[in-house]
């Protein structure tokens, strides 16, 4: 199945405070995560930002909160997005068939929604260079896992290319200039 700017939503899950920091790789997965963002509100695609108990974990990298204002995020205390009233209700309201979902870390939180997210049977694209875990190991048993469980694997350049389909698309060449 092919993504399409009108039938998809980007699902951000927990990049915060210290914790995003130590991820493997995190700055690299950050300025993706920056990336995808910027892509995604090119193409008008809504995001969904959650946040794991904000109190204790704390907020949202600054850089990723910042493009996500002025949207506010849902906090959770359950490690599934799905578990949390107020993520189904936005969910449902936007009526979207395709999610692309991002974030940390990719063994718990993000695979557990993941794994719910696909029981509601919507079409899920893991997009593999935004997620991660603090070990590559724990991240590639959560890609993996998701994989299993029917999820697709995407990254950054290709979603956004795969959502704009054409070099004619009108906004190409803001896209091409995030990816460069």
């Amino acid at each position: 199945m092919m993504l399409k700017v009108d039938d998809t939503a980007l699902v951000v899950i927990d990049v915060q405070g210290k914790l995003s920091k130590i991820m493997h790789q995190s700055s690299e997965v950050l300025n993706n995560i920056e990336k995808l963002i910027q892509g995604a509100k090119l193409l008008d695609i809504p995001v969904l930002w959650l946040e794991q108990y904000p109190q204790g974990l704390g907020p949202t990298d600054e850089n990723i909160k910042q493009l996500l204002s002025p949207e506010e995020p849902v906090a959770k205390m359950t490690f599934s997005a799905c578990q949390t009233d107020a993520f189904q209700q936005n969910l449902q309201k936007l009526n979207k068939k395709s999610l692309l979902v991002t974030g940390i870390e990719a063994h718990i939180c993000v695979y557990q929604t993941v794994k719910e997210l696909l029981e509601a049977d919507h079409y899920v694209e893991v997009v593999t260079d935004c997620v991660s875990s603090r070990t590559l190991a724990n991240k590639q048993v959560g890609i993996d896992k998701m994989v299993s469980l029917g999820a697709n694997i995407t990254s950054v350049e290709m979603a956004l290319f795969e959502l704009m389909q054409t070099a004619e698309h009108p906004k190409f060449r803001e896209i091409s200039k995030i990816i460069k």
